[in-house]
């Protein structure tokens, strides 16, 4: 089953397109109101640990082993991953991130990983 699921930095407006809006980061974006946010759920549970975001520091040269770790993380976290599946079930998703890397954070090792998975 092909999901429905687009990546946006969630200081970026909600918009109607943006389907159910998920933050997936463990710490709460600096700046960002609460209601301005929209989000359907914070699932600060499926985030990298503490350890391995420090450890990544979003320096891209780490970036691909920084991706490793985190589907082995996402392995083992079966309930946080299958909170996601049901809100993909129902339509489209869009992970939201604070980072400043579009291309290299967490959402997007996500997103991959949940079309591939």
């Amino acid at each position: 089953m092909a999901f429905d699921i687009a990546v946006k930095r969630v200081y970026e407006p909600p918009a109607k397109a943006d389907g159910q809006r998920v933050l997936v980061d463990r710490i709460w974006p600096r700046g960002v109101a609460k209601k301005d946010a929209a989000l359907t759920l914070w699932l600060k549970e499926i985030a990298p640990s503490d350890e391995l975001r420090k450890w990544f520091g979003h320096e891209p040269e780490r970036w691909a082993e920084f991706q490793m770790r985190y589907l082995a993380e996402l392995g083992l976290n079966e309930e946080a991953v299958a909170q996601l599946r049901v809100l993909l079930r129902e339509g489209k998703v869009t992970l939201l991130y604070g980072a400043h890397d579009e291309a290299h954070n967490n959402a997007v090792a996500l997103a991959e990983y949940l079309r591939g998975a």
